[in-house]
């Protein structure tokens, strides 16, 4: 089994290149010139969208071929106060450029959107709010002329006092948004609410693939154990991923390499602060679920979510050099990937 690992939003390799400056709306307000501010607004985008260009390369130069965008590339997007404003015919031309070298490089990128993105909610402001949100990334992500297996992965939020029924609400209100929406999501077990069943059902009522994240899972397991989750709700969650790519119309041969499944992975900080993530991947217990899934599916995407982003793929890398020299049934591939064997 294939595995390619990505990181998240920055580098802490490259100097000078962050993806996500802002302005806060406060400091908009008080500049003399709305449209002045506009074109502030507009340019700190560009540079965004410069500086992701940029950690792609750097990403494709490492042989890292997974990559999660930041979701604040445009500054105050989606807030109120700018809703008259369409900020993307002026960054087209950045987008187009990101786009085509995502494409060029081969390069599996994603966007997830912020917790506020919720459609368990039982507020109707909020549900009209998170609807918002989730069309800015799919905006950005037609902007950059990308194909439909560009998700944003979103979780199903809150339980709001009776879990059944916001799980219930979720897939209902889901539902109800329109294609172009829905066919850009994947949803993912969270860490203290949904686990990997309740999430699993979710996905396969409303269609869309379901990303696993192991860390979730072992802080929220739902008395799940590893053996079932390994084995049944692993072939279940296959299962999203395969329909995924009938929908789109693939054969099976072109959705391994185009759509495979999709993990997340991170290790907790300490023993008292276990759903935070650390700085790095510890390889061994990453390892040991990677081989206990090795023989169901020939590729996995794993992104990996640590505090030191670029620079813990490169330390994973490492050690899986290092277990590999040792015999532990790893080979690995380049700087972004491994073979399980």
């Amino acid at each position: 089994m294939i595995v390619r690992f990505g990181f998240v939003a920055m580098s802490l390799l490259l100097e000078n290149a962050s993806p996500s400056r802002t302005m806060t709306y406060t400091n908009f307000a008080k500049l003399p010139e709305r449209e002045a501010g506009i074109r502030r607004l507009e340019q700190i985008a560009k540079d965004n969208l410069h500086n992701t260009l940029r950690i792609l390369r750097h990403a494709a130069a490492h042989d890292i071929r997974m990559y999660r965008l930041t979701s604040k590339i445009i500054p105050l997007a989606t807030h109120n106060g700018l809703a008259d404003w369409n900020p993307y015919p002026e960054l087209q031309s950045a987008f187009t450029e990101v786009g085509e070298y995502v494409q060029k490089a081969g390069i599996r990128v994603s966007f997830h959107p912020d917790h506020f993105c919720v459609f368990s909610t039982p507020r109707p402001e909020v549900l009209i709010n998170s609807e918002k949100d989730l069309d800015y990334h799919v905006r950005m992500i037609e902007a950059m002329g990308l194909p439909e297996t560009v998700k944003n992965n979103i979780h199903i939020g809150g339980a709001y006092g009776d879990k059944v029924v916001a799980g219930e609400r979720f897939v209902r209100q889901f539902g109800a948004l329109a294609p172009r929406l829905r066919n850009r999501v994947t949803l993912e077990n969270d860490d203290k609410t949904f686990n990997v069943v309740e999430t699993l059902e979710a996905a396969e009522a409303v269609g869309v693939p379901m990303v696993l994240d192991i860390h979730h899972h072992d802080c929220n397991d739902g008395g799940i154990s590893r053996d079932k989750l390994a084995g049944e709700l692993w072939q279940r969650i296959l299962g999203t991923w395969t329909r995924e790519a009938d929908r789109l119309g693939w054969d099976a041969a072109q959705g391994a390499g185009l759509l495979p499944p999709k993990i997340h992975a991170s290790s907790p900080k300490s023993e008292s602060e276990r759903r935070s993530h650390a700085d790095g991947v510890e390889a061994r217990p990453l390892l040991r679920f990677l081989q206990e899934i090795a023989g169901s599916t020939s590729r996995v995407d794993c992104m990996l979510e640590a505090k030191h982003k670029d620079a813990a793929l490169l330390k994973l890398m490492e050690d899986m050099k290092e277990l590999e020299t040792l015999g532990e049934g790893v080979r690995v591939i380049d700087g972004g990937s491994i073979e399980v064997l």
